[in-house]
């Protein structure tokens, strides 16, 4: 093997290992999202607890895959496509870390929930939610492995469902709160979880734009419209 093919070979090897590291975080912040939903619904603070922990590891995976990334710009001097994939994959580092971020947040909330009367079904919806981001999550994760843009493109649609069920429970937690002052306190504390889960999908469809850019090479509408119509933030 001349060392041409050498340094090929070695290069190949440091982005499968990155894309490799990529595809483990996604699981995590994907098993995150999942059991933070579940610790809700069920009142389960060990399960709370267990999420909370288990953010370590999505910021280790996040931290390892940046110090990999800038070794191999150092190191190897990559073509413009290969760039465009490093650099596509420190973004969606990035987003998944604060998706797991908002995951670890809602167990935080879950655990003073458990110690409050639950208010209607709301524990139930916010899953629905969580599921749905969960789902785009995977689609997203899909398209990058694939590559697929349409996929992708899909993905960034998804993103209003979730904008319009945040929309729907946050008038139903201001209903909520203004038929008995007791729903008040639990109110905010659901509030600001649907918020969180609107915010991971917002991050999902920023991974699934970076699939479009790393594909196309051009960037979507940074304009993408938006459905959430409340003009709360958290």
């Amino acid at each position: 093997m001349s060392d041409q093919n050498h340094i090929v070979s070695a290069f190949d090897r440091d982005l499968e290992t990155i894309q490799a590291q990529i595809m483990k975080m996604g699981g995590l912040v994907e098993a995150a999202i999942n059991d933070a939903a579940r610790s809700l619904e069920s009142r389960d603070e060990e399960l709370a607890s267990q999420v909370r922990k288990n953010d370590k590891a999505i910021d280790g995976l996040e931290e390892l895959i940046n110090e990999e990334a800038a070794r191999v710009i150092a190191t190897r001097a990559p073509t413009a496509s290969d760039l465009r994939l490093i650099l596509t994959v420190i973004k969606i580092s990035g987003n998944l870390e604060r998706i797991g971020d908002y995951a670890k947040n809602i167990g935080k909330r879950t655990t003073v929930l458990s110690q409050i009367p639950p208010v209607n079904d709301s524990a139930a919806a916010l899953r629905r939610m969580a599921r749905e981001v969960e789902e785009m999550l995977e689609g997203a994760l899909d398209a990058y492995v694939q590559r697929d843009v349409e996929l992708a493109k899909h993905v960034i649609v998804r993103d209003r469902e979730v904008d319009q069920m945040y929309n729907a429970l946050f008038r139903e937690f201001l209903t909520f709160m203004l038929e008995d002052a007791r729903n008040i306190t639990p109110c905010m504390h659901l509030h600001f979880i649907a918020k969180n889960i609107e915010r991971m999908g917002d991050h999902v469809t920023s991974i699934a734009e970076q699939v479009i850019y790393l594909v196309t090479g051009d960037r979507p509408d940074e304009d993408r419209p938006k459905a959430d119509t409340t003009s709360l933030t958290a």
